[in-house]
């Protein structure tokens, strides 16, 4: 559940996939849409006790499986208004030691399923009256450097391209847009970040002071899905709390205010 219930994006009527959406910011972004009165329906590999959603088991590099479920969907519920493609992620891998296997699994999980699971969400939008959206999670990483997670910071910069080309192709039925997502607080943060005490210093460098929590990102595809972002395809709206400062302001004795 969210800290911010008086906010109405308007969304109860809308049937929503979320994809990853059982864990970490995928829950986030789920809570999001369930507490604004959306439909939810989510997907990952594995199947999680307890949630209060419709499942289903899909691995999104798997192009007919993506198929099956969007079909799946649309048939149970005679249509789908939203897909936020979340679901990605990469362990910490140096690119030298890493396998062109490895490498290869990243990049389908992080770009062409996202792809896949777009073209088969844009087929049924296309058929309805009122069109639909799709919501891409990006990363800082696809910005900067990210050393140990090289594929994944491609695919996620490759996101915001494919994004871009998609709003133009699908247009004016179907609006694609992107969350670029900065550092998030969840419940696997120490395997990222460390301790409580790294996860303090890191807030440090963050101009808000703190890490994302879920909701942020989930807030931040909630409004892009709804009719009050109308007139916004094609763009990438950043949630990272201001960003993170450039090294040499830490190392700099120029009076920078």
């Amino acid at each position: 559940m969210t800290d911010t219930p008086e906010i109405n994006l308007a969304l109860k009527d809308r049937v929503v996939l979320v994809t990853g959406g059982v864990r970490g910011v995928g829950a986030g972004i789920s809570a999001v849409f369930a507490d604004q009165g959306a439909t939810v329906v989510t997907c990952a590999r594995r199947p999680v006790d307890g949630l209060p959603y419709e499942f289903h088991s899909c691995d999104v590099r798997d192009d007919d499986a993506v198929a099956a479920m969007i079909n799946a969907v649309t048939e149970r519920h005679g249509r789908l208004d939203v897909v936020v493609n979340n679901a990605g992620g990469s362990p910490y891998v140096l690119a030298a030691e890493s396998s062109a296997k490895f490498s290869r699994k990243i990049v389908e999980l992080n770009l062409l399923g996202p792809l896949s699971v777009s073209t088969h969400a844009n087929a049924v939008m296309q058929q309805q009256d009122r069109g639909g959206s799709i919501i891409n999670i990006a990363s800082v990483s696809g910005r900067r450097p990210t050393p140990g997670t090289a594929p994944y910071g491609a695919a996620k910069a490759g996101i915001e391209s494919l994004t871009s080309t998609l709003a133009v192709e699908w247009a004016p039925k179907v609006r694609i847009n992107s969350v670029v997502v900065g550092m998030v607080e969840t419940e696997q943060s120490e395997l990222f970040y460390g301790d409580a005490d790294s996860i303090a210093a890191i807030s440090k460098n963050v101009p808000l002071g703190r890490l994302a929590n879920p909701a942020d990102v989930g807030w931040a595809a909630a409004f892009l899905a709804s009719d009050a972002a109308s007139y916004i395809s094609g763009a990438s709206l950043e949630v990272h709390g201001g960003g993170e400062p450039p090294h040499y302001l830490a190392t700099t004795t120029a009076d920078i205010k």
